[in-house]
């Protein structure tokens, strides 16, 4: 009889589920980007928004909420009510550095969410001051190792998605550099080309042009395969130090529990928008890579993301990093 009453119940829930798919969307959705107007993450959401609106049959509307490194924006979706009209836009930081950076953060990002798809990454890029003596990733590491103490490396901040990668590539090196965090990472950038500092792990998007203009040293892209934006550049695994790769990735969650139809339906459009080639190609001028359709499924993220809190727990745990 127990085993009877639980089908039944888990036949009734489905049955909800369904039937709130059915009529979902009915009103506009909200999107919240958990960090300021204008910048990487926002630009990308709105466009992908945009279009994911069109094929649901209703508006997303994108709302900033840019506080506590992106972890205020991402608790309020968490404590939304799971019907699909509160959606997020996470990325690493929020979904992954948060839980290892914070005594206390404001939310468990594997059990406050629901995953719904990974659907973008942006590499860091590898550069140094154009003068630095180096040319490569062989000769950066032997240099840095032989120099370290009189060496600074730059970040947008603490345990942002500029430090952490650094971090990673300074613990393979086996060095101990100074760190120098800046109010963002535009500053950083002004700072290493003016040679004040020696080197930081960089967004694509604007280290390679950097790179490209001769401003500053491109050394290696922090990927598995080369970007398309420098394809000349080559990657960490290629030039020696397999292993440290470092992309920031974007994702859509909804709050716990969502309807498993819901996230399905939410999940398609998000694939469909990727595959729009004017789309696709849109977000590749921005130095972003779009996830295979193999990843970008809600059981991949949720996979994914556990290994992400892992891996980054023990980068941070490791260096001692705190953002408290």
């Amino acid at each position: 009889m127990r085993t009877i009453r639980v089908l039944l119940a888990f036949a009734a829930a489905l049955a909800l589920s369904q039937a709130q798919a059915a009529d979902w969307p009915s009103h506009p959705i909200t999107l919240i980007v958990p960090f300021s107007a204008g910048g990487g993450v926002d630009v990308s959401a709105r466009i992908q928004a945009q279009r994911m609106g069109e094929l649901l049959g209703q508006p997303i509307v994108v709302e900033n909420i840019g506080a506590a490194a992106g972890m205020a924006g991402s608790a309020r979706v968490a404590k939304a009510d799971p019907d699909g009209y509160t959606v997020l836009i996470g990325n690493s930081g929020t979904q992954a550095y948060s839980q290892a950076l914070y005594k206390a953060p404001l939310y468990n990002s594997l059990t406050d969410f629901t995953p719904v798809g990974l659907a973008t990454e942006s590499p860091r890029i590898l550069i140094a001051r154009k003068d630095f003596p180096a040319a490569n990733l062989k000769d950066f590491v032997a240099y840095v190792k032989a120099n370290q103490g009189q060496l600074q490396f730059a970040s947008a901040g603490v345990g942002s998605g500029t430090h952490l990668p650094c971090v990673l590539l300074n613990t393979a090196m086996g060095v101990n550099v100074t760190h120098v965090p800046y109010r963002g990472e535009a500053p950083a950038q002004q700072d290493l080309i003016g040679g004040r500092i020696d080197y930081m792990c960089s967004t694509i998007q604007t280290g390679a042009v950097l790179a490209k203009q001769g401003t500053v040293k491109g050394i290696a892209v922090m990927a598995a395969h080369r970007s398309k934006v420098i394809a000349d550049l080559g990657t960490t695994t290629e030039q020696g130090l397999p292993g440290v790769e470092a992309s920031v990735w974007n994702a859509f969650f909804l709050p716990a529990k969502a309807p498993a139809a819901i996230v399905a339906k939410l999940n398609k459009a998000m694939s469909d928008t990727l595959d729009d080639p004017a789309i696709h190609t849109r977000l590749q001028d921005l130095g972003l890579e779009i996830a295979a359709p193999e990843r970008r499924t809600p059981d991949y993220l949720a996979k994914f993301q556990a290994d992400e809190v892992a891996r980054w727990g023990k980068v941070v745990h490791d260096a001692g990093i705190s953002a408290d």
